[in-house]
C-alpha cells in the first residue's frame, strides 16, 4: 500500500510508528527499508526468503537476508552440537529444511554459556558474565511453537515448565511490539557495528529468521543492536531476540544451492557463502 500513499503522509506515519526508537534511526533508514527492492525466493512451501543489498542503511552498506516462515507448516526446535559443529552440518544431521546459529558459546570448549533447556533435561546455564553483558530474553518452543520472552537470572533460576525446549540469548530486541530497554547491556555490544543473528515474530504470526552481514567494509558493515531492532521492526516484527553473531552468523537452507548458506559469512574474510563458524547450538526448522 505505500506506494500509493503521499510521501509527506508517509513520513508522518513513519515517525508515529517508529517514534520509541533511538534518534540515530531515522525516518529516511524507514524509508529506504520500505522502498527496499528485495529479491524474493519461495524455498518451499510456507518458507520465502527475502535478500537485499542496500547501499546505504544507517550510513552504511548492509547486506541482509532473512527467512519468513508460516508456523502452520514448520514447526522449530532447538538442536545442540557437542562437540561443535556448523549451522549446516547440525541441520542436515537433524533432517531441518532451514535453520539459523543459536546462542553464545565456549569457543575453545564448545559449550553453550546460555541457559540451555530440552524438555526436562538442562544441559547448560547462563553464566554470570553473560547476563552481565546482553542476555535479558529466551526462545521457548512448546510442541514446536514458538514464543520469545524475558529472560534474566530470576527467571532461570525459578523456571519449572519442563514440555518446553528453552535457549537463552540477548539482548531482546523488541517485546510487545515495543522496543526493549538496553541500558543494561554492554555499552560496547550494543553499539558496535557487527555481523548479526535474530529471530522474530510478526504481527501476522510468521516466523523470521535473520542475518544481517558484516566486516566487509564498502559491502556490508553490519548493524548495531538498536539497528536491528528498528529493522525488524520495520518489517512487521512484534517480538524479536538477538542471537549469537560475528563469524557464528549463519542462515541456512536445505533448498539453496551448494553448502546452503545463504548470507556471507566472515570468518574466512572472503564476500562469499564459505567458511562456516563451528557453534554450540542452532534453531532447525522442520515439515
Amino acid at each position: 500500500m505505500f506506494r500509493f500513499m503521499n510521501r509527506s503522509f508517509l513520513s508522518m506515519w513513519l515517525l508515529l510508528c517508529v517514534g520509541t526508537l533511538l534518534s540515530a534511526q531515522t525516518v529516511a533508514d524507514s524509508l529506504v527499508i520500505m522502498n527496499t527492492p528485495w529479491k524474493v525466493s519461495t524455498l518451499r512451501e510456507g518458507m520465502v526468503c527475502k535478500q537485499a543489498g542496500i547501499p546505504s542503511l544507517y550510513g552504511v552498506p548492509q547486506h541482509i537476508t532473512f527467512l519468513e516462515i508460516d508456523p502452520s507448516v514448520y514447526k522449530l526446535g532447538i538442536e545442540p552440537s557437542f562437540p561443535k559443529a556448523e549451522t549446516s552440518v547440525t541441520a542436515r544431521n537433524c533432517g531441518a529444511v532451514a535453520a539459523i546459529n543459536g546462542s553464545y558459546f565456549n569457543v575453545q570448549e564448545g559449550t553453550s554459556i546460555c541457559y540451555l533447556r530440552q524438555q526436562k533435561a538442562v544441559t547448560d546455564t547462563t553464566t554470570t558474565s553473560e547476563f552481565n553483558l546482553r542476555v535479558t530474553g529466551a526462545v521457548e518452543i512448546r510442541k514446536g511453537k514458538l514464543s520469545l520472552i524475558p529472560w534474566d537470572k530470576q527467571t532461570e533460576v525459578g523456571y519449572k515448565k519442563k514440555k518446553r525446549d528453552v535457549l537463552a540469548s540477548g539482548p531482546l530486541l523488541l517485546y510487545n511490539s515495543e522496543v526493549c530497554d538496553f541500558s543494561g547491556c554492554g555499552k560496547g555490544f550494543v553499539e558496535t557495528r557487527h555481523p548479526r543473528s535474530a529471530i522474530a515474530r510478526t504481527s501476522s504470526g510468521k516466523i523470521l529468521l535473520m542475518t544481517v552481514d558484516g566486516r566487509f567494509p564498502g559491502q556490508a558493515e553490519g548493524i548495531s543492536i538498536p539497528e536491528l531492532a528498528h529493522l525488524l521492526r520495520v518489517l512487521g516484527a512484534t517480538e524479536a531476540l538477538n542471537l549469537d553473531g560475528g563469524g557464528s552468523s549463519t542462515l541456512w537452507s536445505s533448498e539453496a544451492p551448494d553448502n546452503g548458506v545463504l548470507n556471507k559469512l566472515c570468518d574466512n574474510k572472503k564476500y562469499d557463502n564459505e567458511g562456516e563458524r563451528k557453534v554450540a547450538n542452532a534453531i532447525c526448522v522442520f515439515p
